[in-house]
């Protein structure tokens, strides 16, 4: 075990999965955090570990005041708390199966010593698979099926993603965690993906630069329950863990009411903008991707049929005999 991980218990189980998300630079709509920090609630996971702070993180750098520093509280001059930048380790499972949870703020500093201890800690714990989370702001519909995009550490990997209604990324630019870790993972032969679902944001500052009080100048989505879900689904489906996901789904339909209003309300208040209109021909142009599996559309026919024989069962019961035959 690295020494900068640090584990109170050693979960065991014949399967083990690890899900990691950071607190970073591709979180948009929470998707690595939020999400991760969600599943874990859920499942009802415990604290179980922490990657130390020591070395991978700055107080300060030029040209900033607060911005990476520790938050300190006193009161009456007395240091009541202070709080700092953390990767925490949570688990949830049973004998069979198993997930444990990694949460943290995202390095500054020694992103290599940092991955090389996730990828320690998973060998370990013998981990089968690493998932990550990630999210990307774009210009698409709020009320359609977000797009996916992944990465993967292994070439072996690759079909099984091609299975999953996705886009593999071709992307070249500066680097997420999830980039470096697949990279390490992959030098490694340990079996990394990342999915970066895309999150609906709107620049309305042509819009609104005609008007003299504005009321926003663009809108974006902090919690994308809906992009957390498209992730999700795929996640499921993957690694058959049989999630439910109908809290999910609520809080997605939710989201999409809450947009709604939210357009209405601007709608009205300058309707010269023409917010609607510039929704709709975004809508137009978008070609959504939804994944729907083979296996559930094969579950949903059986339950259909086997509902459909038991009706039949049920009304060829004495007691449902037409009397007009009897």
């Amino acid at each position: 075990m690295a020494d900068e991980v640090v584990l109170w218990e050693k979960p065991k189980a014949e399967i083990i999965f690890m899900f990691v998300g950071w607190r970073q630079w591709a979180d948009a709509g929470s998707v690595s955090s939020g999400l991760v920090k969600y599943l874990a609630e859920q499942a009802g996971a415990r604290l179980i570990g922490q990657i130390r702070a020591d070395g991978f993180y700055l107080f300060q750098f030029p040209g900033t005041h607060d911005l990476v520093r520790p938050v300190i509280k006193f009161e009456e001059g007395f240091p009541k708390s202070l709080k700092t930048p953390i990767t925490e380790l949570f688990y949830s499972g049973d004998a069979r199966q198993g997930i444990v949870y990694l949460l943290g703020d995202e390095p500054h500093l020694d992103i290599d010593r940092y991955a090389a201890a996730i990828l320690q800690l998973a060998k370990s714990l013998e981990i089968k698979r690493i998932v990550g989370f990630g999210g990307v702001y774009g210009e698409l519909p709020y009320d359609k099926e977000r797009m996916v995009q992944g990465i993967y550490s292994l070439p072996e990997m690759k079909e099984e993603m091609n299975g999953l209604a996705i886009s593999l990324s071709d992307y070249h630019g500066g680097a997420s965690i999830e980039s470096v870790i697949c990279k390490r993972a992959s030098e490694q032969g340990i079996e990394f993906v990342s999915f970066y679902a895309f999150v609906p944001t709107y620049d309305l500052s042509n819009l609104t630069q005609q008007l003299e009080n504005p009321l926003t100048n663009s809108i974006r989505i902090e919690n994308d329950f809906t992009a957390w879900l498209a992730v999700m689904r795929r996640v499921n489906y993957m690694l058959k863990l049989h999630l439910n996901l109908s809290d999910l789904e609520k809080k997605s339909r939710h989201l999409q009411k809450l947009m709604d209003s939210k357009v209405e309300e601007l709608e009205k208040a300058a309707p010269q903008l023409g917010l609607k209109e510039y929704l709709r021909r975004l809508s137009e142009g978008y070609t959504e991707t939804p994944f729907v599996p083979l296996d559930d559309i094969w579950e949903e026919e059986l339950k259909r049929l086997l509902d459909k024989f038991d009706d039949e069962d049920q009304s060829q019961e004495p007691g449902n005999t037409n009397p007009e035959t009897s």
